[in-house]
C-alpha cells in the first residue's frame, strides 16, 4: 500500500492549482501522513505566540489526484484507519475561540497520548481519534485550509474519523484530495479553538461516484447517515444541513415534505461541529433504523 509522506507535499488551501503529489487510481487504499495543526511548531509550554508563523496554519498533506474524477462526481472516502503521535498539543489565545475576549494571554498544553488515553493534568481523557480537515478542490479561487465549506476543508467534525465514509462534492478533473489536522479527542464545539492536536497518519480508500450530485459533504456509519453544511452563522448551517437532508427524505421516499420534516423531528438530530472557524459547520443525523425501515439509503 502506498504511503503519502508529509514531507512529499503540504497544502495550505484548497485549490486547483496545486500540482498533485500523487495520482491514484480509482478504488485504491493508502496511507497519508500528516503534521499537526501547527505544523508541529509547538514543542513546549513555553511557545508564545509570537514564535508561531500563523501562515504554516492547518496544513493538509496531498493533493491527491483520483484517476477518473470528473466534475459532477463524487468523491467516496472511506476512513479505514487513523493513528496518532504520542504528543497532543492545545491552546488558548486572545481572539481565538468562543471565550476568547475573555482570554488575556495564549497558553499552551502539552499532554502524553497514549494506550488509548490523554493525559490532561492528572485527568486522564478517552483518546476519540478524528480527522479535522479532509476536501477536495474547489471549481474556483483557494480555500485556505482553516475554511470549512461545500468542498469539505475544516470541519472539525468528531464524526469523521475510523469507519466513517464521506461523500465529498468533485469540481476539478482529479478531484485533488487532502487530508490533515488530526485530533485525538475534541468535543463538538472546538470552543477553544482546538482540539487534542496531534500529528499521525490516516489510511483511506478513495472511490469515484459518477454523477452523483453533492451539494456539502455527506458523511454515513454503521449507525447514522448525515448531512453537513457550512455557513456564515450557526443558525444558516443548521437550515442548509437540514433542508439538504429533508430534500434527501422525500426524494428517496414516499414521504411528503410535510412527514419528512415531522419524521426528522422525531428520531433526527441537528448537532453543531466547530463554532470557531471563519464559517460554522452543523451536521443533521438521521438514523439508519429508520431508514431501513424506509426502505432507502438516502444515496443513489
Amino acid at each position: 500500500m502506498k504511503t503519502i509522506h508529509k514531507t512529499e507535499g503540504t497544502i495550505y488551501s484548497f485549490s486547483a492549482e496545486h500540482e498533485p503529489v500523487y495520482r491514484a487510481q480509482n478504488g485504491e487504499s493508502l496511507t497519508i501522513e500528516t503534521y499537526d495543526c501547527f505544523t508541529d511548531q509547538i514543542q513546549s509550554e513555553d511557545t508564545t505566540l509570537s514564535e508561531l508563523n500563523w501562515d504554516q496554519i492547518n496544513p493538509a498533506t496531498g493533493p491527491i489526484y483520483i484517476e477518473g474524477a470528473e466534475p459532477g462526481d463524487a468523491l467516496k472516502v472511506t476512513i479505514l484507519s487513523i493513528e496518532t503521535d504520542v504528543k497532543g498539543v492545545m491552546m488558548v489565545g486572545p481572539g481565538l475561540g468562543v471565550l476568547g475576549d475573555q482570554i488575556e494571554e495564549m497558553k499552551v498544553k502539552v499532554m502524553h497520548v497514549r494506550h488509548g488515553r490523554v493525559l490532561f493534568n492528572h485527568i486522564s481523557l478517552p483518546v476519540r481519534k478524528m480527522i479535522g480537515v479532509i476536501g477536495t478542490a474547489p471549481a474556483k479561487g483557494a480555500v485556505n485550509c482553516g475554511t470549512p465549506g461545500a468542498h469539505g476543508g475544516n470541519m472539525d467534525n468528531k464524526m469523521v474519523t475510523e469507519g466513517a465514509t464521506l461523500y465529498l462534492p468533485v469540481h476539478v478533473p482529479g478531484a485533488l484530495f487532502a487530508l490533515g489536522d488530526l485530533h485525538a479527542a475534541m468535543g463538538d464545539g472546538e470552543v477553544s479553538v482546538s482540539g487534542v492536536e496531534v500529528a499521525g497518519s490516516v489510511t483511506v480508500k478513495l472511490e469515484v461516484v459518477k454523477d452523483m450530485k453533492v451539494e456539502q459533504p455527506i458523511l454515513e456509519n454503521g449507525r447514522y447517515f448525515t448531512q453537513i453544511a457550512s455557513a456564515e452563522t450557526l443558525d444558516e448551517a443548521a437550515k442548509l444541513a437540514t433542508d439538504l437532508l429533508i430534500k434527501r427524505l422525500v426524494t428517496y421516499t414516499n414521504l411528503t415534505l410535510e412527514e419528512a420534516v415531522m419524521l426528522m423531528s422525531a428520531v433526527g438530530n441537528v448537532e453543531v461541529c466547530q463554532m470557531v472557524d471563519p464559517l460554522m459547520t452543523v451536521r443533521a443525523v438521521f438514523p439508519k433504523s429508520i431508514l431501513g425501515q424506509l426502505e432507502t439509503t438516502l444515496l443513489p
